[in-house]
């Protein structure tokens, strides 16, 4: 039986509901294959009797950079696997294509090398980002240079030479939210990449507002566990294909296993995210009132992150949790907690971190999936400095409140 899929997407379905492309994306031809879960294609190679007809086709790849029809040559070119990943968030972004990468980081480098290639070194971007995706573009590693701006000034910004305006909405880590469709006509005929991490397509899909690229760490919500490491990007496919020769020729390559775990990871995404998502908006409700809160971060969209602002000293707070875990990372189903100025956004200088509302006392939190009661009551006595556990929260409110919304005694920050 031949259960080798081929290389190229399947043909497109018609349009389904973000909760069955998660289930379904990408593992279409399994039933006429035989299988139910999809295979995993771990070689590193692949056997070829015709090395003429071989040579056609890699000539074909450096050319265009498209998928090869039959089977793969080699596994930094392609892998059947990952290309399975690929056509699922492709198909939840709303995306003729998407080309997978070792990491996030990995796949920001791509698109920047991509851009480059075509002369295009300029790049406009507003903060906050990601620290190391704000490091990536102010250091000039790639040769690339960076005007950074507010959303209003991104058209005045743009040259001749600018490749690609990026924004991530919502920022990480204060929140803040910017309005894509806004964004997107600012940009001209310039692409815009939206980092779309923190929202998935579940919560959101850039390319419906007029974003052209769009860029996750897989690591996060799409892998979902905290146990693979992964980038991708969604994007057209004449932009798909030289990503793919940035890739081959880079080696940034997603393992198949990763791509595996990720692909598994896409199918429970809608469920994980909306779960997550309304405990976040009842633990942003309840911080809001808390008299040990300066400020809440939680944006409109909605969302499983709620960053908040303490009067005393952050890091206890961090020393302090017991159920949460204090980690860096996002987007598992248990409940993380870090200082992004001492972690994510350290390698920022000071001044652009403040700037850009990243303060000493900020305090960045990926809710998880355990009883929201439970987390309340980890985070009460880690803001109390008390022993851990030494007592419950004996006065929380009692009722949730929708996604995005806190009491409008202290509203949220953006």
């Amino acid at each position: 039986m031949d259960t080798e899929p081929s290389m190229a997407p399947p043909t497109t379905p018609p349009h389904r509901a973000p909760a069955t492309e998660a289930v379904h994306a990408g593992r279409d031809d399994l039933a006429a294959l035989g299988l139910h879960a999809p295979p995993i294609d771990l070689s590193t190679t692949y056997p070829s009797y015709d090395s003429r007809g071989e040579a056609q086709r890699i000539d074909s790849f450096a050319a265009t950079g498209a998928r090869l029809d039959g089977p793969p040559v080699y596994a930094r070119l392609d892998n059947p696997t990952t290309a399975r990943f690929e056509t699922a968030l492709a198909r939840l972004e709303g995306t003729a294509s998407a080309v997978a990468f070792a990491s996030g980081m990995a796949a920001l480098t791509a698109v920047l090398l991509a851009r480059a290639s075509m002369g295009l070194r300029h790049l406009v971007a507003v903060r906050p980002l990601y620290g190391c995706s704000d490091h990536l573009l102010g250091a000039g590693l790639l040769g690339t240079e960076v005007t950074w701006t507010d959303p209003a000034g991104i058209a005045e910004a743009i040259r001749p030479d600018t490749g690609l305006v990026i924004v991530e909405t919502p920022a990480n880590p204060t929140l803040a939210e910017v309005d894509i469709r806004a964004v997107a006509h600012s940009c001209g005929s310039v692409p815009l990449l939206v980092d779309n991490t923190f929202a998935t397509p579940i919560l959101q899909r850039p390319i419906e507002h007029g974003a052209r690229i769009v860029l996750h760490s897989a690591t996060k919500y799409l892998g979902g566990h905290g146990d693979v490491m992964g980038g991708i990007v969604a994007c057209d496919e004449e932009f798909a294909a030289r990503l793919r020769q940035v890739r081959f020729a880079t080696g940034g390559v997603l393992h198949p296993m990763a791509g595996y775990l990720l692909l598994r990871g896409l199918a429970t995404l809608p469920v994980r995210v909306r779960a997550a998502s309304a405990n976040a908006a009842e633990l942003a409700r309840r911080l809001s009132t808390d008299p040990r809160i300066a400020r809440v971060h939680y944006p409109e969209l909605g969302g499983a992150m709620v960053s908040f602002e303490v009067y005393g000293d952050p890091h206890r707070v961090i020393a302090a949790v017991r159920l949460i875990t204090p980690a860096v990372s996002l987007g598992s189903v248990d409940t993380l907690i870090q200082h992004p100025a001492s972690i994510s956004h350290r390698i920022v200088d000071e001044g652009d971190r403040q700037s850009s509302g990243v303060g000493d006392r900020l305090l960045r939190m990926s809710v998880g999936l355990e009883d929201v009661e439970d987390l309340w009551a980890d985070l009460c006595q880690a803001l109390s400095g008390e022993e851990p556990l030494a007592r419950r929260m004996v006065s929380a409110p009692p009722a949730r409140t929708a996604a995005g919304s806190v009491p409008e005694s202290r509203p949220a920050g953006r």
